[in-house]
């Protein structure tokens, strides 16, 4: 598989990547949404530390972070560095994330975008995500979409 595209867990060393690709990814939004995204702030050495944080290229242009939860993935960032966009990343890390949640044998995939982030609100539903509420958190006006993950096929097991 070409070094480019394969999603791997981050390590220690990928640290300030993750950083410097969530800040790229995420920067523009700070004007329009009055506050940091919340992933701006993220303690990434610990996320990473966990076995949250996956990425993808090399140099690292994806960062993808989720938590399992009993009953379902949280995908609770998604980074891709702006001289990346239009090249598939983020499709392949959402792809990724839906292998991580039936490699894991959890029914869904849950995330939040804020509802500033247009962009999302259009992205989203074309990989199957659907709208399940709209909430305040804190300082942040969320909606919160979740994608149902069909059990394996004979052939994909």
């Amino acid at each position: 598989m070409d070094n480019r595209s394969h999603v791997r867990p981050a390590t220690a060393a990928d640290v300030d990547a993750v950083e410097a690709v969530t800040d790229a990814a995420y920067r523009p939004y700070v004007a329009r949404i009055g506050v940091r995204p919340a992933p701006m702030d993220a303690d990434y050495a610990t996320d990473i530390a966990a076995g949250r944080v996956f990425v993808t290229g090399d140099p690292v242009v994806g960062v993808l972070v989720l938590v399992a939860e009993p009953d379902h993935l949280v995908l609770e960032s998604i980074a891709v560095h702006p001289d990346a966009h239009r090249q598939g990343v983020g499709r392949r890390l959402l792809a990724f994330a839906e292998l991580h949640a039936r490699a894991l044998g959890l029914p869904e995939i849950r995330l939040y975008t804020n509802a500033q982030m247009w962009e999302n609100q259009e992205i989203y539903p074309r990989y199957g995500y659907e709208a399940t509420e709209r909430r305040q958190d804190g300082a942040y006006d969320r909606i919160h979409y979740r994608k149902r993950i069909p059990e394996a096929t004979p052939d994909e097991r």
